[in-house]
């Protein structure tokens, strides 16, 4: 069932996001600094596209929580806001609500995404 709600969710919502976490990371990845950072958005890019038999478990330590700062400032508020917006538009149905809720762990995702570690079901 989750190969299915993947490539239904990589059509409607999944592209869009995975090559925004991508296109963020390479900003990342164009400072030194930021390589860290660009990584990270490289593996969540992968949840963005393919989020069905996954879960997120929340972690991480005083590191995690400055990067997280320095995240929600420079790159997370803008992802976030496009989960949030494609989970309000896909909850209007009954039939994207599941998609809709992806979204909407995506978004949290978004803000948060530093001690976070994606693991299968």
């Amino acid at each position: 069932m989750s190969v299915l709600g993947n490539i239904l969710w990589f059509v409607f919502a999944g592209f869009w996001q995975g090559v925004s976490w991508i296109l963020v990371g390479a900003l990342w990845c164009i400072t030194i600094v930021g390589i860290p950072v660009g990584t990270q958005c490289f593996k969540m890019a992968g949840l963005a596209f393919f989020p069905f038999g996954k879960e997120v478990e929340y972690g991480g330590g005083a590191g995690s929580a400055i990067l997280n700062v320095l995240w929600f400032v420079f790159g997370g508020v803008f992802l976030a806001l496009e989960a949030l917006i494609n989970g309000v538009l896909l909850c209007i149905t009954i039939i994207g609500i599941p998609f809709g809720l992806q979204c909407f762990k995506q978004a949290k995702l978004a803000l948060l995404p530093f001690g976070a570690v994606v693991r299968g079901k």
